[in-house]
């Protein structure tokens, strides 16, 4: 678990304890007259993969992209491969 905060401690000092939390990662439990009340977690993961390389998979692999997509003839009338 992580650190304990009373409401009103919660209250006074939100913004601070809030970046705190999300800087170390860890859980915030607050109480309310000593009981448990509510728990306080980060909402996005600590790290954040790169756009860039995101789709590298053999699958998304194009050897000539000029080329037609398939080798049959289409009908362009009816919407389907010949």
């Amino acid at each position: 678990m992580g650190k304990m905060v009373g409401a009103a401690e919660f209250k006074k000092n939100c913004l601070r304890i809030m970046e705190e939390a999300s800087r170390n990662g860890e859980t915030i439990l607050i109480t309310k007259r000593g009981k448990p009340f509510m728990e306080m977690k980060r909402a996005m993961p600590k790290e954040r993969k790169p756009l860039v390389g995101l789709m590298k998979n053999d699958a998304y692999r194009f050897d000539d992209p000029c080329s037609p997509a398939y080798d049959k003839p289409w009908n362009a009338e009816l919407g389907i491969l010949d």
